[in-house]
């Protein structure tokens, strides 16, 4: 039996529904949301899953974001009285799935709030009043009574140092808030169309646990001591259940690949302290999308053993500023010290403001590792105020350029292993020269593209390929609209040299380059002898590259007689 609130604000519902004997799913739905922490672009919203279980005692797994306060807490109000609440579960304390905790503690007083060591410890700090609490190692058991026992599994940093899982001996459902979700909105609780699914899926993957691919395979070995599950019920989109061994297996294949990168880059915030977090989270992205394995880590609740050894075999360093005051101070700096005493000449570094109120400036900590003898890898990353989309999407070209720096000599032997015969066979598909360009809210970008070709006829529709490190890739996602601008034969040289430079994270790519705007708002280049406005509709994975299937919905041409570039390559192992 399924409920459906009625609309409220901006379209954000509840919906309760029976996933099993005793338990019950309570999702707050934000149909509209197109943004997730700003660096995470979303077409199709995002939910925030709650889970009730009633038995001898009662426990409610993870609340929900605060923008749900009064209609999450009239749904469970509805379902239970919270004073018969005897356990709240913390999955991890990202404030999504535990911004509702104090009013929880206000309607439950007695209640005991069961979490990692980390997460109890940031509630301490956080909620700055007494509660009662139960800290959970790996293998520990709660038993809510009538077979109800709940099973813990220690999983830091999916995406959160403090993460746990919680699995249900009775009914097979392992709870992974974070884990194996994805920002989808839609009223069916489970997975049952995985076609509308996947791009969601592998997209949420890539942002969130791609950086931290190590940490899933160690939270996937865990899991396979568990009994069978047989439903994994997500903090956020729908429960998996119909296509759970396609999509876990989806996560290791995933996180195997990506462990497999000879080089690594650790990745140091602080959690629940400005945006460091979220900027990390950009960075490391960025860092991935160059085939670069990320280590992130968390300088509040770190090892310090674990930060030494994480820095030695690291071939690259990034850095959240600290704050200047606090009770954390003396720790983070401390591990700080830690990160200094351990790095070698031989690394790159990079440095980003956390943007809290007390936060460092940035050339302190770069002042430091230039005196040990290490080379920046990209300009310091300065957040004077509340970050923008333009912030993130800077920090995810920043660690892209980090990646790409560190993986060159991979890049150069891949160049020369092909064998001569088969790349000069490649060499003889010849394409033409274009300039694509996009523009989505306060960002643009663009790409000199030569592996262009028309798909179809109806719906007219062509194909672009697009490397997976190209800063212009996290702009062309299905529902983005980009301008193909089409080179002309004999006056391409000066819009090819200038699309081709090489540019610092953040720089305007169409400086002394006249644009108009198309009807899609992506700019058309003046020079270019004919354009084509054009909408994402799908994506391929094809190795190191995305095809991206496009419609095309209006073009011209701006000289009928001249002629398309045309471009002949020699060998086909590389561009």
């Amino acid at each position: 039996m399924v409920a459906v609130v009625d609309q409220v604000r901006r379209r954000l519902t509840m919906q309760t529904a029976e996933i099993a004997p005793g338990t019950t799913a309570i999702r707050s739905l934000d149909w509209d949301r197109d943004r997730f922490d700003i660096e995470f672009g979303l077409q199709n919203g995002t939910t925030y899953n709650s889970f009730l279980i009633q038995s001898e005692k009662t426990a409610l797994v993870d609340t929900s974001h605060e923008k749900f306060r009064q209609l999450y807490l009239d749904t469970l109000t509805g379902l239970i009285d919270p004073t018969q609440l005897d356990y709240l579960i913390v999955s991890h304390t990202e404030p999504d799935h535990s911004g509702l905790v104090k009013d929880i503690l206000t309607l439950a007083p007695e209640i005991t709030i069961v979490g990692s060591k980390v997460a109890i410890q940031f509630l301490q700090d956080w909620l700055h009043q007494p509660f009662q609490s139960q800290i959970v190692k790996n293998g520990d058991r709660l038993d809510l009574g009538n077979e109800h026992e709940l099973e813990f599994v220690i999983a830091p940093n999916l995406h959160w140092p403090d993460t746990i899982f919680s699995y249900d001996t009775k009914t097979q459902i392992l709870y992974t808030c974070d884990a194996f979700g994805m920002h989808y909105c839609d009223d069916h609780t489970f997975d049952e169309d995985l076609d509308l699914l996947e791009e969601d899926f592998k997209y949420y993957y890539d942002c969130l646990m791609g950086p931290n691919a190590r940490s899933v395979l160690s939270a996937l070995k865990r899991m396979s001591q568990l009994p069978e599950v047989t439903t994994i019920a997500t903090g956020h989109g729908p429960l998996l259940h119909h296509n759970l061994t396609e999509l876990t297996g989806r996560y290791r294949q995933w996180s195997e690949e990506q462990a497999k990168a000879e080089t690594t880059v650790a990745v140091f915030y602080l959690s629940n302290y400005g945006f460091s977090d979220r900027l990390a989270q950009a960075i490391a992205h960025g860092i991935t999308k160059a085939g670069v394995i990320v280590e992130m880590m968390d300088l509040r609740s770190a090892d310090l053993q674990d930060v030494k050894e994480l820095v030695s075999i690291a071939s690259g360093l990034v850095i959240g500023t600290p704050p200047t005051t606090g009770d954390i101070l003396a720790t983070v700096q401390t591990a700080i010290g830690t990160i200094l005493g351990a790095t070698n000449p031989k690394q790159s570094f990079g440095v980003f403001e956390s943007g809290g109120a007390d936060s460092e400036s940035a050339y302190p900590l770069i002042n430091k590792f230039r005196d040990l003898g290490l080379n920046p890898a990209f300009s310091p990353i300065l957040v004077k105020d509340i970050p923008t989309e333009t912030t993130y999407h800077l920090c995810e070209e920043a660690g892209t350029d980090l990646g790409q720096w560190l993986s060159r000599d991979r890049t150069i032997k891949q160049i020369k292993a092909l064998d001569s015969d088969l790349e000069k066979a490649l060499g003889r598909l010849s394409s033409g020269l274009y300039i694509l360009t996009t523009q989505k809210g306060n960002l643009s970008s663009a790409m000199f593209a030569s592996w262009v070709g028309q798909a179809s006829f109806k719906p007219l529709g062509i194909t672009v390929a697009v490397a997976k490190d190209r800063a212009i890739e996290s702009l062309l996602h299905i529902g983005d609209r980009f301008v193909l601008n089409v080179l002309e034969e004999g006056n391409y040289q000066k819009l090819m040299k200038h699309f081709l430079k090489r540019l610092p994270p953040g720089a305007d790519r169409f400086a002394d380059v006249k644009t108009y705007p198309a009807t899609n708002g992506s700019p058309i280049l003046a020079e270019a002898l004919a354009y084509m406005e054009c909408e994402v509709k799908s994506r391929m994975d094809c190795g190191d590259h995305w095809t991206i299937y496009s419609t095309v919905s209006v073009g011209r041409v701006s000289k009928p007689d001249a002629l398309p570039a045309v471009h002949h390559r020699k060998v086909g192992n590389h561009y």
